[in-house]
């Protein structure tokens, strides 16, 4: 990370890099990858291919060598009772973006070797992947092993010197919590790699971002849909303009009881009060059925809202099942989306969603169901319209095809890095002090709201409140 100072990357290097850049690209200017070009660094095996041959050690509870099947897509599901389409759906992990993002990565359609014509270079570590093994009962050294060796590996490259990896990226798979270790404390969480030195100068596309933090930008969760054609989206979406809504709301989940200020088992106790209204799906009973696709599927699809608590962190995968669905999430904390997937979803987060404050529900101000009854008919189609008009932006496309005028998740991140990119090229270029951590305690706001002035949700993102889900 640069701030006023510090020393910048070679600027013999960076300059001669943009002027060939600048030559190389005046002979193809038509070329429809002008701008667009991405570099993938082919790392050593330990970073990505070995932990897969490595795959039962990744997950304490499941075998995710089988959900690490079909390019991390998972295994196929059937149709399970009409709950599915018969194409395109697959059992997906939560946590497999690391390897369905390389994987649409290999196919994306401009890439390139040359990294000086590249507008951003992609980093294949499997960061999420290979720091699951190590979260629970591994010290520090353990889980910051492979970060450390990978920051050593990139520092000596030319290519990372040319801009100090401001044009470099990776993703991981997890939560933002899970990477950013503040202290070498054993009994703290996670590993160290997102507070890395070199690590603040890239940017890290994780599936929750911190609110805090300028380093880390929030993609969507996969969800079980990886369409391999335009036909199958739009045949998706169709049905589920069709669909009838049996409940007017829904939840899936489980209490956090050990979690100070957790909403859920209001939320439950509200669902189970609404009776015929409300649909609930109950975790914490009848052993795994919340693990089965079909079961949270069809019961999103039934439901005109579903409802989005937080839950171990802010954010929840359920959310964008609830999309896929054509279900209207309820949100109770903007850190569950709003501030988190601004390059996937709408600012005006009114348009596809509610928002119900926690503390109303805590407080016993807000009872949900009148709150989403006093929501007009009209509004309440509409909303149901831009909900499933998002579907294309909230899933990755099977890697093995490619959609032909539909842009997925990948596409959006994609471009949304690049642009990244040349904004932090553009302030270097103009001598800025460069500081993905400019904003700090106020990043969210910043990014969000373009400002950093007091606002309304500020004691939502009370870093005391920061584990008070």
């Amino acid at each position: 990370m640069l701030k006023n100072g510090d020393k910048q990357p070679n600027e013999e290097n960076r300059e001669a890099a943009v002027e060939r850049s600048s030559r190389e690209h005046t002979s193809f200017e038509l070329d429809p990858c002008k701008d667009k070009y991405v570099y993938v660094y082919d790392l050593p095996s330990k970073f990505n291919s070995d932990i897969l041959k490595n795959c039962k050690a990744i997950s304490l509870w499941i075998d995710m060598c089988h959900y690490l099947t079909n390019m991390g897509l998972g295994p196929r599901l059937g149709g399970s009772q009409g709950v599915f389409t018969s194409n395109g759906w697959f059992a997906t992990d939560q946590f497999a973006l690391d390897v369905v993002f390389h994987n649409r990565m290999k196919q994306y359609k401009c890439l390139t070797k040359n990294s000086s014509v590249a507008a951003a270079i992609f980093v294949p570590f499997y960061a999420g992947l290979d720091v699951s093994p190590y979260l629970w009962g591994y010290n520090t050294s353990m889980r910051d092993s492979s970060a450390l060796e990978l920051v050593k590996w990139l520092a000596a490259r030319p290519e990372w010197k040319v801009w100090g990896g401001r044009d470099h990226f990776l993703v991981a798979g997890r939560i933002t919590w899970d990477l950013r270790r503040t202290t070498d404390e054993d009994k703290d969480w996670g590993s160290n790699l997102m507070e890395l030195s070199e690590a603040k100068n890239m940017t890290m596309l994780v599936i929750e971002s911190s609110p805090w933090h300028g380093n880390d930008v929030a993609i969507p969760y996969p969800t079980y849909f990886h369409p391999s054609t335009d036909n199958q989206v739009f045949e998706w979406q169709n049905r589920m303009r069709r669909q009838r809504k049996r409940y007017l709301f829904s939840f899936a989940g489980a209490p956090r009881p050990k979690l100070t200020g957790s909403i859920r088992d209001h939320i439950i106790k509200q669902c189970q009060a609404s009776r015929k209204r409300c649909k609930l799906l109950d975790c914490n009973r009848g052993g795994d059925k919340c693990h089965h696709p079909s079961n949270v599927m069809k019961m999103f699809q039934s439901s005109t809202f579903c409802l989005q608590p937080p839950g171990d962190s802010y954010t929840r995968r359920s959310t964008f099942d609830s999309i896929l669905a054509g279900c209207i999430p309820v949100f109770f904390h903007p850190g569950s989306a709003y501030v988190q997937y601004l390059w996937h979803l709408p600012h005006d987060f009114s348009k596809y969603s509610v928002l119900i404050p926690e503390d109303e529900v805590r407080k016993g101000k807000t009872d949900i169901e009148s709150r989403l009854r006093s929501i007009s008919a009209k509004q309440v189609k509409a909303m149901r319209e831009e909900v499933i008009r998002l579907i294309p932006r909230v899933v990755y496309a099977d890697p093995r095809s490619s959609l032909e005028t539909i842009e997925d998740a990948f596409d959006i991140a994609v471009e949304g890095v690049i642009e990244r990119v040349k904004k932090a090229k553009r302030e270097m270029l103009e001598a800025r002090p460069y500081d993905n951590d400019a904003n700090a305690d106020a990043n969210w706001k910043h990014e969000f709201f373009g400002t950093t002035e007091k606002h309304e949700w500020d004691h939502f993102f009370s870093k005391k409140n920061v584990n008070s889900f």
